[in-house]
């Protein structure tokens, strides 16, 4: 399995919740609505989920173990520090 696309979409109100994901695998399905989270001991990603009946969350697509878990949380939580890396040279070249 390769992940073969990442779009990062910033959320613009304060919270934990910092980004909403979706990935494209092998170029052939996608996942969106993979969210990216500020939690206490740094970001994680949460994935799609839906509300049951009895009111608790359940995921609606997650990865079946850990090494893929980490491969995409890695990818994504790369991904959204480049933007936000990228976001000062985008202020400044709006200020030029």
């Amino acid at each position: 399995m390769n992940i073969t696309d990442v779009r990062v979409r910033k959320v613009a109100k304060e919270g934990k919740m910092k980004a909403v994901v979706s990935i494209t695998i092998d170029d052939e399905f996608v996942v969106h609505d993979i969210k990216v989270i500020e939690g206490e001991k740094g970001l994680f990603i949460a994935m799609p989920s839906r509300k049951a009946t009895d009111g608790e969350y359940r995921d609606i697509a997650h990865p079946i173990n850990s090494g893929t878990r980490d491969k995409i949380q890695t990818l994504i939580i790369d991904k959204y520090q480049e933007m936000l890396a990228a976001e000062p040279e985008e202020a400044e070249a709006v200020a030029e």
